[in-house]
């Protein structure tokens, strides 16, 4: 099995020897998009034997991530997996990844912080958990997915199956747009437990973003558009969960086989049983 772990970075000074030198314990094949670091960055990854593209400017996260996708693709690679370079993604959990992807039952194996509460770690700061949680229900309510999760960056893409994917989303909201398309697709998939760490609970998102009401409201406008893509997809997948309370709507589309997050996403059928309710 042919898998490319990618790493994007930017002004990860502090960070990235401590990291790369971990993820090559596990990972043969090695990429870091520098997203136009304006640190020592670029000068410590000189240093190390992976690959590196590197972006004249910053060019955002969800560009790092279409960037890591095209190489995977252009070198052949069955799959790719990622994760972050501040040290909130251990490396020592690519193995788990691995184990995943052997057991070919998804597209997408998903990192989650919520999972499993044992392993969850650090208390995340309450804005970004709000949002998350937030975006999460969202994505579920609308998709029909099941997943804890939403903004995971630790992820293992079959490269195959994303191939066709096309995404316009440069920034932090690039997984709001990549769950419409996988669900869209009819993508699978699969979540597994990761910790949740934070180093760092101050961390910039830069400019607007910086303000939780302002970045949520980014988020759904996002996520809005993208479902617009796909007239005639998920609309009756919505009006099949929109009545009771959220918990209830969620339980009713796993118990009707809407969608499973580890089975067949297919927007087709889900339509279908919702028009069988």
């Amino acid at each position: 099995m042919k898998v490319l772990v990618a790493v994007p970075v930017y002004n990860e000074q502090a960070y990235v020897t401590r990291v790369l030198e971990k993820v090559r314990r596990y990972a043969a094949d090695v990429l870091v998009v520098d997203d136009g670091s304006t640190d020592e960055t670029p000068l410590l990854l000189a240093r190390q034997p992976v690959d590196v593209v590197r972006h004249a400017v910053n060019r955002g996260y969800g560009r790092s991530m279409v960037d890591a996708l095209r190489w995977a693709q252009c070198y052949g690679y069955e799959w790719l997996v990622t994760m972050d370079c501040d040290e909130q993604h251990e490396p020592e959990s690519l193995p788990d990844f691995y184990r995943a992807i052997e057991a070919d039952e998804a597209d997408v194996i998903s990192g989650s912080r919520y999972l499993n509460s044992p392993r969850c770690g650090d208390r995340p700061p309450a804005d970004r958990r709000a949002i998350n949680e937030t975006v999460t229900e969202l994505v579920n309510e609308r998709l029909g997915l099941s997943i804890t999760d939403a903004f995971c960056g630790f992820k293992a893409y079959r490269v195959k199956a994303v191939s066709g994917l096309r995404f316009t989303e440069s920034g932090y909201a690039f997984p709001v747009q990549f769950w419409v398309q996988a669900a869209a697709k009819g993508l699978s998939v699969a979540e597994i437990p990761v910790r949740l760490i934070y180093n760092d609970p101050n961390r910039s998102f830069g400019g607007p973003l910086d303000d939780p009401d302002h970045r949520l409201a980014h988020y759904r406008r996002v996520f809005a558009e993208e479902v617009g893509r796909f007239p005639g997809v998920f609309e009756q997948v919505t009006a099949c969960t929109c009545q009771g309370e959220l918990g209830a709507e969620r339980g009713a589309v796993a118990s009707a086989g809407l969608v499973a997050v580890n089975q067949k996403s297919n927007p087709a059928a889900a339509i279908k049983t919702a028009e069988a309710l």
